[in-house]
């Protein structure tokens, strides 16, 4: 097996990380998870993109008995990806992308406003009701699904979170247009559950330090916090993050709608997809079985890659992506990474890359080349090529996508 052991848990330390640097602060927090013996069990699996993150790393699978840490599993509730393959090819896109880029700005919500805010006037009524009819998870029955848990809970109650869907949100998301090794076009993105997510995740994080707090449970760090199976709470969070993770995915392919008639507009084209999209969660809660035991398993950016099973796996901004097929490792619990992973917080990529190496960095690329995207320059991730050889025993790789241009939220 090519994974590493980390020292210093109760419970061991499974790191896929062969050649790709582990930053100290991001190895203090799975050290300080693993002490978690209580409920954490076998171990923790960690993926080569692991980095330090807010509450518990970003990169890792929390597998944990009777309980759930809602810090493990963070804010952006059900952030994940989707891709499709359409039947364009590049020369449908024209020899200026430019005007497709435009396009989809227009058509999708995105970054902020001029005062500073988030651009969140949703636009996922635009979308015909033939098309949502044709969803898993249509807008109006999640609608209805979110007003049952405002009924129950009113703290939920900001009056945005249904206008919100059909947005891209800030930070890492992203939207790409990109070619794949054989010149088919593709349509991609990220982005999760919109502010409606963060406040339920942040919520749930204080509940549980408040109860962990009033039962005198030590914890190794405060945000390690858990909630206990059978008990109101854990069961009011696993209601609640459900209703998420669907409006995440529900909220990806209002976007992928959007996108994709823009695209045909843009281009003066239409296009069929070819095969299903790939859609897959990055950030969640699943309940399965693992070596015999049901156990609740926490990704927080990883991605299941059982036998077979098709994921997404970005890079960093205008770079190379892949679309894999899970090899069904059970060491990893059938799990592989979510991306890139971060090399610099925000703050040191902002200090440390200029505008003149992002736009080096992203030549040939349709995207921002302003200061207020540095954080996300590529020189602010790490390697791709060193994480997917890292992982070649969790996925392989179907296709490898290059970016056309990327609409950065």
């Amino acid at each position: 097996m090519t994974y590493e052991s980390i020292e210093g848990g109760r419970v061991p330390i499974k790191a896929w990380t062969v050649g790709v640097p582990i930053e100290d602060k991001a190895r203090q927090q799975l050290i300080e998870t693993a002490q978690l013996s209580t409920i954490v069990w076998p171990y923790l699996a960690v993926m080569p993109d692991v980095h330090w993150g807010n509450g518990s790393t970003v990169g890792s699978v929390v597998p944990t008995k009777g309980a759930i840490v809602p810090a493990c599993v963070g804010v952006d509730l059900g952030c994940g990806m989707i891709a499709l393959k359409t039947s364009l090819k590049s020369n449908a896109l024209g020899d200026d992308a430019r005007g497709i880029y435009n396009a989809i700005e227009r058509a999708v919500p995105h970054g902020r406003t001029d005062d500073g805010g988030a651009n969140d006037r949703g636009a996922w009524r635009t979308v015909p009701e033939s098309v949502t009819d044709r969803w898993a998870l249509s807008p109006f029955a999640l609608a209805e699904r979110y007003g049952i848990l405002q009924e129950k809970h009113k703290w939920l109650a900001t009056g945005r979170e249904i206008t919100q869907l059909g947005t891209l949100g800030t930070g890492n998301h992203f939207i790409e247009v990109c070619l794949d090794e054989a010149d088919n076009v593709w349509l991609m993105l990220h982005s999760g559950s919109r502010g409606i997510g963060n406040r339920i995740g942040s919520h749930f994080i204080t509940s549980a330090k408040r109860r962990c707090e009033g039962e005198g449970i030590p914890l190794p760090n405060a945000d390690l916090a858990w909630l206990v199976e059978g008990t109101p709470e854990f069961d009011d969070y696993v209601e609640a993050l459900s209703w998420a993770q669907d409006y995440a995915r529900a909220n990806r392919q209002a976007m992928m709608y959007l996108v994709g008639q823009a695209v045909m507009l843009a281009a003066q084209t239409f296009f069929t997809v070819k095969g299903h999209a790939v859609e897959c969660h990055h950030n969640y809660v699943s309940r399965e079985n693992h070596f015999g035991e049901d156990l609740y398993i926490t990704r927080k950016g990883a991605v299941s890659a059982r036998e077979g099973e098709l994921g997404i796996i970005p890079g960093a901004m205008g770079r190379k992506s892949f679309i894999v097929r899970g090899k069904g490792n059970a060491d990893s619990f059938h799990t592989c990474s979510h991306g890139a992973g971060r090399i610099m917080s925000r703050g040191a990529a902002k200090k440390t890359i200029t505008l003149e190496q992002h736009a080096k960095d992203t030549t040939g690329v349709v995207c921002r080349q302003d200061k207020e995207v540095l954080d996300e320059s590529p020189q602010a991730y790490k390697d791709l090529s060193a994480v997917m050889s890292a992982q070649s025993e969790l996925v392989e790789v179907v296709h490898e996508l290059s970016a056309v241009l990327c609409v950065k939220g």
